[in-house]
């Protein structure tokens, strides 16, 4: 694996795990507050549940936060894997069409030096 192939993937590590926190931090915090509205009207409607700890009610809203935080990510990681799966399927496609009309056979070596020269060729029109 090449150094440029390697800094890729580190980038595209570093996106998913951004895309991740943002996404996860939003869905928490919808999550949370959810969590806190059904726990006071709770509190304000049942006499038993009023009669719960402090820290019970505090814990219930933390699991609603909790699971936001995780499903929201999740999720996010999933949609986003499924967009890159889709672009590098893309490419791949290309790549073999064009070494296909080459006369070349599409191998993964082939496609990955095909990859290297259009990322070379982008660089020199776009310094």
């Amino acid at each position: 694996m090449s150094l440029s192939e390697r800094d890729r993937r580190a980038k595209a590590v570093e996106k998913a795990y951004t895309l991740q926190v943002a996404e996860g931090s939003k869905a928490a915090a919808s999550s949370g507050a959810l969590g806190v509205g059904v726990v006071t009207l709770a509190h304000y409607t049942w006499p038993f549940f009023r009669r719960q700890t402090l820290p019970f009610k505090t814990f219930l809203v933390s699991l609603f936060g909790i699971y936001g935080l995780v499903i929201g990510a999740d999720n996010a990681l999933l949609s986003h894997e499924a967009e890159v799966r889709r672009s590098e399927q893309a490419i791949r496609r290309l790549a073999m069409l064009d070494l296909t009309r080459q006369g070349l056979v599409p191998t993964e070596t082939a496609i990955a030096q095909w990859r290297a020269e259009r990322v070379r060729q982008e660089a020199a029109v776009n310094p």
